[in-house]
């Protein structure tokens, strides 16, 4: 059991909740975005680096200004005013998050760069 007293794993957390937000300031590559998204779970996060790669304002996720808290409660509030956009953001997302995100395709996309950087035909 974790701190929440109730929820083991991350799928598990994610069941609970409506939506995801991130409002970082600076970032890498989100894996808490990812495995929201794989949850096919709206997501708000902020316009930086990182976050940016894993959702497209609009299309998957909303983003919104660093340091912009009248914006981020705004986003939040949208989703939750509007099931319907929620829901299709959070389809979206878990669409990106397999086709783009999967373990299983960052490992072919990275021996695909390291094929390619030693000259090696693909087998």
């Amino acid at each position: 059991m974790d701190w929440l007293g109730h929820v083991d794993d991350m799928p598990g957390l994610f069941a609970t909740v409506d939506i995801v937000v991130l409002p970082s300031y600076r970032e890498g590559l989100p894996k808490g975005l990812i495995e929201a998204a794989a949850c096919a779970l709206p997501l708000v996060t902020t316009d930086v680096p990182g976050c940016r790669e894993v959702v497209l304002d609009g299309v998957d996720g909303l983003l919104v200004a660093v340091r912009d808290a009248p914006a981020l409660a705004s986003a939040i509030a949208r989703l939750q005013d509007d099931p319907a956009l929620a829901r299709r953001l959070g389809d979206a997302a878990r669409t990106k998050a397999l086709a783009q995100f999967d373990e299983r395709v960052v490992i072919r996309d990275t021996l695909a760069v390291y094929r390619e950087l030693l000259g090696s035909p693909e087998r």
